[in-house]
């Protein structure tokens, strides 16, 4: 059975008013700085591991030695909420540029669940910057399945002038998902290409996702895409002021 294609266009205009402003208090300790706030202040491995927003109460914290090495804690979710749970993301890591054309992170990041110590998991990463562009590695080992990804940013200088994003990852499950004709699936891939460039006051964004999967063995799909066979994405948006 061949991939379904899904092709989607959007148009956006936006005002500097819409822009959402970033909770977030810093101060410096000494060789520390000190972050604390609503919105998530780090990302890791090159954006590949970032904190998520999972409830309407969330914070955290993030503190940075100027050698390189930070620690922090960003808790998607207090389980205030009926049906909530509380949720506790903590990290540590060391972050160094050697020069203006090299870099390099690694870090681990531990997702823990008061009271649900079953459905806690390691992810651990490393970034590395070399000239404008970025590569970014991570494992993940969750209860019930394990996910590695990979990640390389290319600054595509002139006559291009072009930011090429690709990301490609594994993901194998404890247990197989057996499909209605008899099959089953335990291993399964999925990437994704973004092109951008500015054109004339335009930011261009085209996307593309897929997965190894397609037609029934999409039921077995539980990736970092929103859909299991190809899909196209073209956005053009502009900042009006």
């Amino acid at each position: 059975m061949t991939h379904r294609k899904r092709v989607v266009l959007t148009l956006g205009l936006f005002t500097a008013s819409s822009l959402v402003q970033a909770q977030v208090m810093q101060r410096e300790l000494g060789s520390y700085d000190l972050q604390l706030g609503t919105t998530a202040t780090r990302s890791m491995a090159q954006g590949l591991v970032q904190p998520i927003k999972t409830g309407a109460f969330h914070g955290g914290l993030d503190l940075t030695h100027e050698s390189g090495w930070y620690i922090g804690n960003w808790t998607p979710s207090f389980g205030v909420h009926e049906g909530g749970q509380l949720q506790l993301d903590s990290y540590t890591g060391f972050k160094r540029p050697l020069d203006q054309r090299f870099g390099y992170e690694v870090g681990l990041i531990r997702y823990s669940h008061p009271g649900f110590s079953e459905r806690d998991s390691n992810e651990y990463y490393a970034g590395l910057t070399l000239l404008d562009s970025r590569f970014g590695a991570a494992f993940s080992n969750a209860p019930g399945r394990s996910d590695s990804t990979l990640l390389a940013d290319l600054a595509l200088g002139f006559p291009l002038a072009m930011d090429v994003t690709l990301k490609y990852a594994n993901h194998a499950l404890d247990t197989p998902v057996n499909l209605a004709d008899g099959r089953s699936v335990r291993v399964f891939n999925d990437w994704s290409l973004n092109l951008s460039r500015p054109w004339a006051g335009i930011d261009l964004n085209l996307s593309y996702t897929s997965s190894n999967l397609a037609g029934l063995a999409c039921a077995a799909y539980s990736g970092y895409n929103a859909h299991c066979e190809d899909y196209f994405m073209l956005k053009a948006q502009r900042t009006l002021f």
